[in-house]
């Protein structure tokens, strides 16, 4: 058994138990005093009520017999190991008892009611503080703990109160994290407005030039574009309710861990267990999750061919289309998604996980997992660009080196440079300038391969056993030429 500092005191201890011992035999005969012994619970001093009796062959009065079990599961006498439930009656033993209390006149021997400040087992001073089971014990449960460290009352407070102030500060910083948490979402919420406002007007244009044979049409996408809007707002506002209930929860606790830091010793150390059972927090961090902005490839990408097969004259189908929510804060895009240029000064947009930053690059707004697909990119007099496609795992919040190694399967030029993103970054000897770049991709057979969109020339094809789904990636460089995704030619069969 661990020494604490309180059994430095253990001869005064054993002194008091001695004097309430004599104190309780003074006012009975000599010659009772052997039978009293045999009719006393070892647990809590007084003449035995209503026994039950272990298989080990130990009686104790049945409520002591309870508290004892519900502290340790064992005999407090010999410490064998008993289950809830095997104690019985001890017939005998209680009529023993009730017949010498009406001859010795021994009724003041019962145990009174416990005080407050009193151990419920044995109905002695809560004088110690155990560490391993937390809770304030009186001096003949020692026996009960005597593998553990004790604590006077005096010592056991200050620890108790050291381990609620450290979950004090643990709330504080939480809440200070939660509140700018809240403050993303909020802007958040505010950037998907702003993003509404931008689909609605492009809707709006398309729909005016087409509104006599549209009009259906057009109210149809602007309500599922309205839905959509509402279901993002909803959610993250859901998520800024939900934050703001956690900090005004862990407000409550920390103002009830203070509260109860400022109660007297023992007050503290008895409710110290359910307080500190109640003061934890298992509920995750707030964050901004994935596809929490609006789909805008869904509303506005490719959004002409969509709502109008049968006017090829009046309509543009560009087969990629841009995704704003992965662009770089340095990017920025026209209304339909198929320009993309260097922005004069970086833009607000929330740091949702998609976006590419510090990383200037931006995605298509539809990933492939199988088939064949083609799309030209205009890439003009640039002279700085990467084309090509790459995994969906492509690291988005640091930067990386373009390469297949990294998930990029892509051809750019930099310095007037010609390079094929391989591991050993291969140039790419050319006799002219390409301005138009046409990306051809088979993930059936594995290929991407990359031509002269102007002369149809084959420039270079990489091969790779695809495993994840492939989006198209664009790197227009920090220039103020925008780099353009060209318009597909549309067929339309009708029977």
């Amino acid at each position: 058994m661990f020494l604490s500092p309180y059994f430095k005191t253990e001869s005064k201890l054993k002194r008091a138990r001695e004097a309430m011992a004599d104190s309780m035999d003074e006012d009975m005969p000599e010659e009772a005093l052997p039978l009293r012994q045999d009719l006393t619970c070892p647990v809590c001093q007084g003449i035995f009520q209503d026994p039950v009796l272990l298989p080990c062959s130990h009686s104790f009065c049945r409520e002591c017999h309870q508290k004892s079990f519900q502290v340790n599961k064992k005999c407090p006498v010999c410490r064998t190991e008993c289950e809830e439930g095997q104690g019985i009656s001890n017939r005998a033993l209680s009529s023993a008892c009730e017949s010498f209390l009406k001859q010795a006149n021994w009724a003041s021997v019962r145990k009174p009611p416990p005080g407050e400040d009193t151990c419920n087992l044995h109905l002695k001073p809560l004088e110690l503080y155990c560490e391993k089971d937390e809770e304030p014990l009186c001096v003949d449960c020692v026996t009960l703990h005597s593998t553990h460290t004790l604590w006077p009352l005096s010592e056991g407070a200050p620890m108790c109160k050291k381990e609620l102030g450290f979950k004090v500060q643990i709330f504080e910083k939480k809440i200070e994290t939660y509140k700018k948490t809240t403050r993303k979402l909020s802007n958040a919420m505010e950037y998907v407005k702003y993003q509404a406002g931008q689909a609605e007007k492009q809707v709006k244009a398309e729909f005016e030039r087409l509104r006599m044979a549209l009009i259906t049409e057009e109210a149809l996408r602007l309500k599922a574009l309205a839905a959509e809007e509402e279901q993002k707002i909803g959610a993250i506002q859901d998520l800024i309710d939900s934050t703001n209930n956690d900090i005004a929860a862990m407000k409550k606790l920390s103002d009830t861990l203070k509260k109860e830091m400022g109660n007297e010793d023992l007050p503290l150390l008895r409710n110290f267990q359910k307080v500190k059972r109640e003061a934890k927090w298992t509920r995750g961090d707030p964050y901004l999750p994935e596809d929490s902005l609006l789909n805008m490839g869904k509303h506005v990408g490719a959004l002409s061919f969509k709502i109008w097969k049968n006017m090829q004259a009046h309509v543009k189908y560009n087969p990629v289309v841009l995704d704003p929510n992965t662009a770089s804060p340095w990017l920025s895009l026209n209304a339909d998604l198929s320009t993309v240029k260097e922005s004069a000064e970086r833009l607000t947009a929330p740091d949702n996980p998609d976006r590419f930053d510090p990383c200037v690059f931006v995605l298509g707004a539809e990933g492939y997992t199988s088939g064949k697909h083609r799309w030209d990119v205009v890439v003009g007099d640039n002279p700085r660009w990467i084309v090509g496609v790459c995994k969906e795992s492509v690291p988005r919040k640091k930067k990386f080196t373009v390469s297949t190694s990294r998930g990029v399967w892509s051809i750019g030029l930099s310095k007037g440079v010609y390079t094929v993103s391989t591991p050993e970054r291969t140039e790419l000897q050319l006799q002219q300038r390409p301005e138009r770049i046409r990306i051809k991709l088979n993930l059936d057979k594995g290929e991407v391969s990359f031509w002269d969109g102007g002369t149809a020339k084959h420039l270079v094809t990489l091969t790779h056993k695809f495993d994840e789904r492939m989006y198209p990636i664009f790197g227009p460089g920090l220039y103020s030429t925008p780099t353009i995704l060209a318009p597909g030619k549309i067929a339309v069969h009708t029977s």
